[in-house]
């Protein structure tokens, strides 16, 4: 059974929608911000924000602010709004939501227990109950009017990636008709220290896959795919869910091993169900962080995988930032777009491949025609998952 990506949406630093994203990608224009305008932090720390408030996305998603919705459902109810609209469905009885997130309503709890330290009187309980990682795809759930089949998924930065995978399942066991699968995730203090505390984050923009790489940029965002079956289609899909898989190097709970083993394998098995071999892929959208230990891991297994024939390959991050559980529908976006419009996005922040290493990412946009797209997403833990997205 043939898995189609017939609607897409996004939100990200780069602005709301997929326009307002591709204009930015094509241009070479980063989203990331050196100085904050809403994160709350005593660490001036570059990130990728979405310069709206909460009031401004309530207002932007038509509901009211008294409504409390958390910054990542609000996200979310935007982009999973577009991918809906972008599709043309109407009977949403049967289309179900596989979200991923990881910070879940985590600003939200932040603002309570701002308020409940001065005063234990103080603070909006109704605040709290957006925390749990379920009550944002809840909430988008009921906004966006889907009646069918949801879950979360929460498997650190491979989440969104992990959905996908899972509601092409949903699709092929008959679960749904058509599925919104995808991730949103906001940016909080508390995510940011938690970073802080592993001395991975860059006090400049990050610079993926380059010798001088000093750690990740955090961003937010949500990206969603709608997945429909093939033969249920009525027109041309953006391109098609042509394989998948997860593997866990089980080497450490953050980093990954030197020799790539979880991505390998990731890569390697989800070529084999898309039944492609690597001389077959067009365009790799990588994971890369910027991180010493992610670049080097991933690269390792782009060499091992790919020997001298690696194709042209960039890590989008440097636009963004690290979304983490949203990345992998955010990179998915991009990746069906890559296809559906004939790009190869660069990698912003690049000048010296790593010392000893000799692989290198686009720095320049390409206009090429790409059939077949790779796209990673690894988590914490050595979670680790890879896309294929194929033109046909």
């Amino acid at each position: 059974m043939r898995i189609a990506v017939t609607g897409l949406g996004v939100v990200s630093a780069l602005g709301v929608g997929l326009e307002e994203n591709f204009a930015a990608l094509v241009a070479g224009r980063s989203g990331i911000s050196l100085t904050p305008s809403l994160l709350q932090s005593s660490h001036r720390i570059p990130v990728g924000e979405l310069s709206l408030s909460n009031e401004e996305l309530h207002r932007r998603c038509s509901l009211e602010p008294k409504g409390h919705l958390s910054r990542t459902a609000l996200l979310g109810i935007l982009a999973v709004r577009e991918a809906l609209r972008d599709a043309g469905l109407t009977d949403l009885r049967r289309v179900g939501l596989v979200s991923a997130t990881s910070v879940g309503g985590m600003d939200l709890t932040e603002h309570f227990f701002r308020l409940f330290k001065e005063d234990e009187r103080s603070g909006r309980l109704r605040d709290v109950r957006m925390h749990d990682c379920a009550a944002s795809t809840e909430a988008i759930a009921y906004h966006c009017g889907l009646g069918g089949y949801r879950t979360t998924i929460s498997t650190a930065c491979s989440s969104a990636a992990n959905a996908i995978m899972h509601g092409a399942k949903l699709l092929r066991h008959g679960v749904v008709d058509a599925v919104v699968v995808g991730g949103t995730d906001a940016l909080s203090a508390f995510t940011l220290n938690g970073f802080k505390s592993l001395m991975i984050l860059d006090e400049k923009p990050c610079r993926p896959f380059d010798e001088s790489r000093a750690g990740l940029n955090l961003g937010e965002g949500a990206g969603y795919l709608l997945l429909q079956r093939a033969e249920a289609l009525q027109r041309d899909p953006y391109c098609y869910v042509a394989g998948a898989a997860n593997s866990n190097d089980a080497h450490h709970q953050t980093a990954s091993s030197e020799e790539g083993e979880g991505a390998f394998l990731a890569m390697s098995e989800a070529l084999r169900r898309a039944e492609l071999t690597p001389t077959d892929v067009d365009y790799i959208n990588v994971h890369g962080t910027g991180t010493g230990n992610n670049d080097r891991s991933e690269g390792a297994a782009l060499k091992r995988l790919f020997g001298e024939q690696l194709p042209p390959f960039s890590s989008t991050k440097g636009f963004t930032g690290h979304t983490l559980a949203a990345a992998g529908g955010i990179e998915a976006v991009y990746a069906a777009l890559s296809i559906a419009r004939g790009v190869i996005y660069p990698n912003l922040g690049f000048a010296t491949p790593i010392e000893g290493f000799g692989v290198a990412p686009v720095t320049t946009l390409q206009r090429v025609d790409v059939r077949t797209v790779i796209s990673n997403s690894f988590g914490f833990g050595g979670n680790c998952s890879s896309l294929v997205l194929t033109q046909q």
